[in-house]
């Protein structure tokens, strides 16, 4: 019987039931790298076409793949669904699964809906552990983040602020703090910073916490 490894955040129930009908062996961990692990060189990333999409609105997907890309000798990206349901046209989706291959060295396949991609994920599993007698192993990038890294990561945090804006609001405002102080105006002499995101970004950083909101 082949093994994976889910990773505990995994929702998809008729995902799961088809992994298990198939007659793979599931243990959930919390995974630092993909959704699913079927051997020590394989970390496979499922997204649905809406979270391929938001990703690339949010800036999330290339740093998601770099990630895999680390982390794995032979990293996969399943892409669910039809291409009626991506945001947004069909040249950034296109585009965006060439860049995950050639940039980032991430095999992307796509699939129906959770069935395929249970088969799919099966598949890999079974050849890779019956033929090749590679087993699943957990890995993940442990590593010390830079000071300039963490402020990043603390403004890519804020919804619709990606990496590139983060980077370009803390090298306008030289700090968080100055970012933080910054008026709505200030904030939108920042290229792409548009009134919404500067009320939001405002917002975040500035207004009171309620507990239970």
């Amino acid at each position: 019987m082949a093994k994976i490894l889910v990773d505990n955040r995994e929702r998809n129930l008729e995902l799961l039931e088809r992994l298990s009908d198939l007659g793979l062996e599931i243990e959930f961990a919390q995974l630092p790298l993909a959704d699913y692990i079927v051997s020590d060189r394989i970390g496979i990333e499922r997204k649905t076409m809406h979270d391929f999409a938001s990703s690339i609105i949010n800036s999330r997907l290339f740093d998601q793949l770099e990630r895999l890309s680390s982390g794995f000798a032979k990293p996969m990206l399943i892409v669910e669904g039809d291409d009626s349901e991506f945001l947004l046209s069909s040249n950034v989706l296109l585009g965006a699964m060439v860049s995950a291959y050639l940039d980032y060295g991430v095999q992307v396949m796509r699939s129906s809906g959770p069935e395929q991609t249970a088969e799919i994920i099966a598949k890999i599993a079974e050849h890779e552990q019956k033929e090749k007698a590679k087993e699943p192993v957990l890995v993940g990038i442990k590593r010390a983040y830079t000071i300039s890294e963490w402020q990043i990561l603390v403004l890519s945090s804020i919804p619709g602020i990606g990496k590139k804006l983060a980077r370009s609001l803390i090298t306008h405002f030289k700090t968080v703090r100055g970012v933080a102080m910054a008026s709505t105006d200030e904030l939108m002499q920042v290229e792409k910073i548009g009134k919404k995101k500067a009320e939001l970004v405002h917002r975040v950083l500035n207004e009171e916490f309620k507990d239970g909101e």
